[in-house]
């Protein structure tokens, strides 16, 4: 899992080391195992808010982990063209190359550690897909998708896209030098991501090598959900185990505690989490689809808007993209 990396972690800044006096390190309260399905053409994808009460997931709505999977020459798929109302999707890729296009303009190509952040807003149609040599060469494909809810007074907002390069994340690490952490968007001890919200969220990819531990402030305010990427360890205050494609919703408290097992499997040699908190929106949730409304009737207007060509209307061709290769900014 390469995404964004540092020959050595021991220059990076430091996490506070917590007061354990007055730190309360927040329990696990739900541990879900996410099942397996196809996106799109038919890339495999594990869906991990499976069977997650929508109250405990606010502000966020879906995740899916897409791969880890080695294509083939000929193999490597994406989606065709498709609308998206009212919130956003924050595509990051680990491992390959994917690129997007949208009606409202938007669009490039993001590789490994990259975020691709679409707002979608009142609406537009958009295309994922992996590049043409890709398709050729087969390779390495892993990602995430995650789908981020917008409040009510930004559901009809213009849509807006953010790309944002692996070498913009915050990185810092933990006292002993453990782990690697990635900030994508929000803020921790201090250390602020690049991805701009509407709502206030943190999103953070954390590598845990074997054997240390990672203590990580957190809003008390936010909620906080750590969905492991690859590996075996253990989260929470109890140290509940948790494994590949699992998902642990954590209770009230200030601080995440995440610890890697000493001994990993060869494909999986570190605990790889993808961790999600945010500030509740708490209004009424209509999702149907590519549509997150407040309301039936909005979604209704939403299908309707769809299918009279109000998202947008595909191009005759597509628009020139960057290959996925080369120097990056």
């Amino acid at each position: 899992m390469p995404a964004i990396t540092v020959d050595n972690v021991l220059v990076l800044p430091r996490l506070p080391r917590l007061d354990e006096s007055t730190t309360t390190i927040r329990p696990v309260r739900r541990l879900t195992t996410a099942p397996s399905g196809f996106e799109g053409e038919g890339f495999p994808v594990r869906r991990a808010f499976a069977g997650v009460p929508m109250s405990e997931l606010d502000p966020f709505i879906h995740l899916d982990q897409m791969g880890e999977v080695e294509y083939a020459p000929g193999e490597p798929k994406g989606t065709s063209w498709h609308p998206h109302r009212g919130f956003e999707t924050v595509t990051y890729i680990i491992d390959g190359i994917f690129e997007h296009q949208d009606t409202h303009g938007g669009g490039g190509t993001i590789t490994n550690g990259d975020t691709q952040w679409m707002t979608a807003g009142s609406g537009l149609l958009h295309i994922e897909a992996p590049p043409e040599h890709l398709v050729v060469s087969g390779g390495l494909f892993h990602g995430t998708q995650l789908w981020v809810n917008l409040p009510k007074v930004a559901k009809m907002s213009p849509p807006k896209y953010q790309d944002i390069r692996g070498n913009q994340a915050a990185l810092l690490t933990t006292p002993d030098g453990g782990a690697l952490i990635r900030v994508i968007a929000g803020e921790i001890a201090g250390h602020q991501g690049p991805g701009s919200t509407h709502t206030p969220i943190t999103v953070a990819h954390v590598t845990v090598e074997p054997g240390a531990q990672v203590d990580l402030p957190w809003r008390p305010d936010f909620n906080a959900l750590v969905y492991v990427l690859g590996g075996r360890g253990t989260v929470g205050a109890n140290g509940r185990g948790v494994r590949t494609g699992q998902l642990a919703v954590h209770g009230p408290g200030d601080a995440l505690r995440l610890r890697a097992n000493a001994r990993q499997d060869s494909r999986t040699p570190a605990l790889d989490l993808y961790i999600m908190g945010g500030q509740p929106i708490r209004e009424p949730v209509a999702h149907y689809g590519p549509f997150v409304m407040n309301t039936r009737d909005e979604l209704i207007q939403a299908f309707e808007d769809y299918q009279a060509g109000r998202l947008g209307v595909v191009p005759a061709q597509r628009l020139p993209h960057t290959d996925g290769q080369g120097e990056r900014p």
